[in-house]
């Protein structure tokens, strides 16, 4: 059945102290969704975020972002009163994140929910760590080490840390046991929270789409933990490191840093850590998008030290072998592969061999000066499409930069008449066409311009800060999704049986608000 949903991150949802979070502004959120006929929610990675606020640069591809708990949820549950919270400044801008605002209140509220806990007494606690203790412990000791550290990289701790010397690493479990479990306290709660919110989201019928990032970071539990998996030295430094090549995006490419694979180790293993990695993934999510697919046929080699990506060059990745093993052993999954950007015939026959669905984005569409896979007369219908991610702008801020002969192309093509809602025709136009799923950025229903974009590639300071306004999400906007996405054959028609049906019970729900 052809389906539609919304992008939305978790940190860019309306609620209380500075970010995003399983509140009940989150609940309200899905239930937006479902009046709106949607049957998705796409999200960023869950992941701790880590240098530059990027959920692509996390200290654990396992755990989960504090930042996400919802205080008020701690509150009820009796662990905080409301004044523990009100005493720190998590920033007072509603429409945009404030990180070091978060950074340095969060952990210290969460710290007062611990301290009232009662951990040892809690057995489903007991549970969650037996469940989890093969990356768990090795978070939480890196993590506890860190902050013992002022936050320093693992490549800056003594040699007996930073190689993970036996002896070592029991004394600092033993002298640093109280944070540890800190951080476990953080993970449980997380994962409490978060599985309540998708069990509530599945039970309305939406699937959550997890975004996992093909690399890990550097300065990351998993570097850390597993130093065979990757290309590193003897002192645990990068002999190569991730990016991309220099195109018409960027003349010097884009260097990222991360540590790159030992593909040849990890074939050996019968590929056992991506396993853990990605069924994991599948408990945290319904439907999960891999990004940058083209790095398992080929990736891009940077040598350590150097300042841009200038001079790497590509070398093999696993290819087929990786999902053959995961099509085995997990049996078959919903895959989004991210295969955007330069496409070799390798690339193209890998997505096409795996099966899984490929990305079209509206905004890559209109180059006037040539035929483009991504207009939609030129989709097959397994694949997704967006009007753009979360590093494209909004459709309106990309627009309104548009070259004019492009810009003239795009109205044109969509038969664009009038500048008033020009981004409902570039939805429109996703929501007709043939790709099996569309999903939307809510910026982009919202009608807003450059100033909620997500993210632009490449650079620091000012990504991931984008929030959605507390009254955004009403019936209005909901009713005009869903009337477009029935048009296109994106909902199943009700039967009037089940439309007397659902007016039956929205007048019961009246009823009881009225009481």
């Amino acid at each position: 059945m052809r389906k539609s949903g919304i992008l939305l991150p978790i940190s860019s949802i309306p609620s209380k102290y500075g970010i995003g979070t399983f509140s009940k502004q989150a609940y309200q959120f899905v239930d937006f969704l479902e009046r709106a006929g949607q049957t998705v929610w796409q999200i960023l990675p869950l992941g701790p975020t880590g240098y530059g606020d990027s959920p692509y640069q996390s200290f654990s591809t396992f755990a989960g972002n504090p930042y996400y708990i919802d205080l008020e949820t701690l509150i009820e549950e009796g662990l905080l009163k409301r004044s523990d919270c009100s005493k720190y400044d998590f920033g007072d801008n509603e429409n945009y994140v404030d990180y070091e605002k978060v950074y340095n209140s969060r952990f210290k509220v969460l710290r007062k929910a611990y301290e009232n806990s009662n951990l040892q007494e809690d057995k489903e606690f007991e549970k969650f760590t037996k469940e989890n203790a093969y990356w768990l412990e090795d978070y939480a000791l890196f993590m506890a080490i860190k902050n013992a550290h002022d936050g320093r990289s693992f490549l800056e701790w003594e040699d007996d840390l930073k190689l993970r010397k036996p002896e070592a690493l029991e004394e600092e479990r033993k002298k640093n046991a109280d944070e540890i479990l800190f951080f476990k306290f953080q993970q449980y709660e997380f994962a409490k929270q978060w599985m309540a919110l998708k069990n509530y989201a599945n039970e309305k019928g939406i699937e959550i789409v997890g975004d996992i990032p093909i690399y890990v970071a550097l300065d990351s539990a998993d570097t850390w933990a597993n130093p065979e998996l990757f290309q590193l030295d003897a002192d645990c430094n990068p002999i190569g490191v991730a990016g991309c090549p220099p195109d018409s995006f960027s003349a010097t490419g884009q260097l990222w840093g991360n540590p790159l694979y030992k593909w040849d180790y990890h074939k050996e293993t019968g590929y056992e850590w991506w396993l853990k990695r990605i069924a994991y993934c599948y408990e945290l999510y319904d439907i999960v998008r891999i990004d940058h697919f083209r790095g398992f046929d080929e990736y891009y080699f940077i040598p350590y030290g150097d300042e841009t990506a200038e001079f790497g060059h590509w070398e093999a990745g696993p290819g087929y072998s990786l999902f053959e093993t995961l099509k085995e052993k997990l049996g078959e999954k919903k895959v989004i592969a991210e295969d955007l950007g330069f496409l070799t015939d390798s690339v193209i026959e890998l997505v096409q061999k795996c099966g899984y669905p490929g990305m079209k984005i509206l905004q890559f569409a209109f180059d006037s000066r040539e035929e483009s896979d991504y207009l939609p007369h030129n989709y097959e219908r397994n694949c997704v499409v967006y009007t753009g991610t979360h590093d494209n702008d909004t459709i309106l801020g990309w627009y309104k930069s548009f070259p004019k002969k492009d810009k003239e192309f795009a109205k044109k093509y969509l038969n664009i008449s009038s500048n008033e809602e020009i981004e409902w025709e570039f939805i429109r136009a996703a929501l007709a066409s043939v790709a099996d799923t569309a999903i939307i950025p809510m910026q982009d229903y919202l009608g807003l311009g450059a100033e909620a974009r997500i993210n632009i590639p490449s650079t620091l300071g000012i990504n991931w800060k984008w929030r959605m306004g507390a009254k955004d999400c009403n019936k209005k906007l909901a009713d005009r999704i869903k009337k477009l996405c029935k048009l296109y054959g994106r909902i199943e028609v009700e039967k009037p049986a089940e439309i007397e049906e659902s007016a039956e019970n929205d007048k019961k729900a009246e009823s009881k608000k009225s009481v």
